[in-house]
């Protein structure tokens, strides 16, 4: 088990040399401020580390309260997710509110919600009951992964369920800030639950060393599957425009900082781990150094048990997440259909700020 913060060594107040790719990116914002409108709301934390449910909100009733939506933006950024149970929310609010979440906590006028390039209408699923396509809304949908990935996504796969860890779109030029999901039709057998864990707590659980070599590092996140899906079923992606005029073409490949800094909280994450960085790499480090950094980084995500949080889904069920600071990764172990709405928005540029503090210096400075 790691240290409580108070126990925690904490790098030395120097100055270290910042890689210029990563400084011309640097976000002058202050953090946050929760303003406590949300406090009137039954609510609990799932773990110490990460996560919160609301018991009874609908999110409908506070969607045109600007006040509560930046209060509820600033929580799902340092919680990493919210969950809030059987909501009646349509596509179109659902859609409303991730652009405001964004919108409302400072995210560049430009950065749009992100039109998926193989999750979206050319696959022909509708996402409500009137059969509407929409470009802006990926279909979350089990049979169409066991169609595209195979065994991947079966419940009888060999395979390790640790590959699935995640960041939404961190292949793009442009990722995402928040994603929100909402389960319409979960599995009539037990599983397909979600995992998430926290980014800024893997940050926290390394050496202060490592924390400074990370922090002077960036990678180069890279997402293949797609265009070799096109090939090989005759699928067509959307390739210009994915919700931000720099999210183009179909190489799919972006560099970022190894440690992303939140602009709503002021915190650092660990960013560069997981599945979009399995066929990427860690720039200007050679081949070894690279597969040791990156497989590291990840061992943390799925060997630290106690950094996640699991979300069993019922239907309408919706979650909240901020991909600038959380993994995710969902469960195969059900034999049935699995579909939901994913709205994902769009951000800023991932940026490290050396002023940036990290989650466990923050809740300790609180008091």
């Amino acid at each position: 088990m790691a240290p409580p913060a108070a126990d925690v060594d904490l790098a030395p107040d120097v100055v270290t040399p910042i890689p210029s790719k990563i400084l011309k990116s640097v976000s002058s914002k202050s953090p946050l401020k929760y303003s406590g409108s949300l406090d009137q709301y039954k609510h609990f934390d799932v773990t110490n580390v990460i996560g919160r449910e609301f018991v009874d909100l609908q999110l409908s009733q506070i969607l045109n309260d600007d006040a509560k939506l930046r209060d509820l933006a600033i929580t799902v950024s340092e919680r990493g997710v919210v969950f809030f149970r059987s909501q009646d929310l349509n596509i179109e609010d659902q859609k409303i509110l991730g652009q405001k979440l964004g919108e409302l906590t400072g995210k560049p006028e430009t950065s749009k919600l992100h039109r998926h390039a193989l999750s979206n209408s050319k696959r022909g699923i509708a996402v409500d009951e009137n059969g509407k396509l929409d470009d802006e809304v990926s279909v979350i949908s089990s049979d169409q992964n066991r169609k595209f990935y195979k065994d991947r996504f079966t419940a009888g796969s060999k395979r390790l369920a640790s590959e699935g860890w995640h960041a939404d779109i961190t292949f793009e030029h442009i990722p995402s800030d928040y994603a929100i999901l909402k389960i319409i039709q979960p599995p009539n057998d037990a599983g397909g639950d979600t995992l998430w864990a926290s980014g800024y707590e893997l940050y926290d659980r390394l050496s202060p060393e490592f924390q400074d070599l990370a922090t002077r590092l960036t990678a180069t996140h890279h997402q293949p599957n797609f265009v070799r899906v096109a090939k090989e079923f005759g699928e067509e992606l959307i390739e210009t425009d994915r919700g931000a005029p720099e999210n183009t073409g179909i190489d799919f490949k972006a560099s970022h900082p190894v440690v992303r800094t939140n602009p709503v909280t002021g915190w650092r994450s660990l960013f560069a781990a997981g599945h979009q960085v399995e066929k990427g790499w860690i720039d200007n480090v050679t081949e070894v150094e690279s597969e040791l950094l990156k497989g590291h980084f990840t061992r943390l995500i799925y060997e630290n048990h106690d950094l996640q949080v699991r979300f069993r889904w019922g239907k309408n069920d919706l979650a909240i997440w901020d991909n600038r600071s959380v993994f995710h990764t969902a469960t195969n172990d059900y034999e049935g259909s699995r579909q939901g709405n994913r709205v994902v928005s769009l951000g800023e540029k991932p940026y490290f700020d050396p002023k940036s503090v990290s989650r466990r210096e923050a809740l300790a400075s609180r008091g």
